[in-house]
């Protein structure tokens, strides 16, 4: 498997690792989100859009006076906060290829199909990043601020002798990506206080072995109104579904029609601007899985790990999974 970005695809994930850029959908819950993120199935490129023209997003990024104020809401919008300075990990844990660089590496091309040993390996992996997800799922409640997540997320990984993929990731700072309410995605930790009614979702990916496992959830902190409930509800039987249809053979794109379908049924949007990717060696890799509904091709192959990012619009929320079509 190719171990460098692909001249095809190059998935501009740094920069949706930007912390004082917090996206969010339009005021009106069925109108679909700003074109920030463009994705070209023709040439598999992902690229990011931000001009200065008269426009939603343009009043969102450049007119302060709105800055604190959402619609039909008491809750304020984000604003970001201090970051701290990046976590040291031990010498001796082997770290991924793009530490240190400040360029991401994009999706690599070719997808990886695991012998014994990477399905092995793929699985350790795996079951660490669960463990540490749901450890973080604990420490969510009104007052801790996401760089505490951070600091305990990170103490664990090291703990079992992994790397914590997203540390050093292109300009990425910290170890954990925390999406408060709005965010959409890859959110950086830092000093703002988690409050009553905030929904978080933590996204965890560990380096283990020479492998990355990938997960990430939604929590509630605190009493969460009905609405932001129902769309992480609904949002969770989209992953579920779609997860249930994986099996070796499977069209790609049978993964995006299933979730849209169940989304159309409560009146969702899916976000069309980040995709699913292979995980294994390589940190981002082909497949990529798109979560809408297209015409893509290829299929499922056995031994075959890739991830599913849900993202279901009114306040943007997310769940990922890898997704392994291992032989049991």
């Amino acid at each position: 498997m190719a171990s460098g970005a692909s001249p095809q695809l190059q998935m501009r994930l740094k920069s949706s690792f930007i912390r004082d850029r917090l996206l969010r959908c339009s005021t009106s819950r069925h109108q679909p989100l700003p074109q920030l993120f463009r994705y070209n199935p023709g040439t598999k490129h992902v690229s990011m859009q931000l001009s200065r023209t008269l426009s939603g997003l343009t009043n969102l990024f450049f007119n302060r006076r709105n800055l604190d104020e959402l619609p039909n809401s008491k809750r304020k919008r984000l604003r970001p906060g201090k970051v701290s300075p990046r976590r040291q990990v031990p010498k001796n844990i082997p770290r991924p290829p793009y530490v240190n660089s400040m360029i991401p590496p994009g999706i690599a091309s070719g997808a990886e199909v695991h012998d014994k040993k990477g399905i092995e390996c793929m699985r350790a992996s795996g079951r660490l990043a669960a463990q540490v997800l749901q450890y973080a799922g604990t420490l969510v409640k009104p007052g801790i601020t996401t760089d505490e997540i951070d600091q305990a997320v990170h103490q664990m990984i090291i703990d079992n002798g992994a790397y914590p993929s997203p540390l050093g990731y292109g300009s990425f700072p910290k170890s954990v990506c925390t999406s408060v309410n709005e965010c959409i995605c890859h959110g950086i930790p830092d000093s703002r206080a988690l409050e009553d009614g905030d929904i978080i979702n933590i996204d965890v990916t560990v380096y283990l072995n020479g492998y990355h496992g990938d997960t990430s959830a939604t929590f509630y902190c605190g009493d969460v109104d009905d609405e932001a409930k129902k769309l992480v509800q609904v949002t969770k039987e989209c992953l579920d579904k779609a997860i249930s249809i994986c099996a070796p053979g499977v069209e790609f794109k049978k993964i995006g029609k299933t979730i849209h379908d169940h989304a159309d049924k409560y009146r969702y949007g899916v976000v069309r601007q980040f995709v699913g990717h292979g995980v294994g060696s390589v940190f981002h890799a082909d497949p990529v899985i798109l979560h809408y509904r297209n015409n893509e091709s290829g299929r499922m192959v056995l031994n075959q790990t890739f991830t599913i990012g849900n993202f279901s619009l009114y306040n943007i929320e997310c769940y990922e999974l890898m997704i392994c079509c291992l032989r049991n």
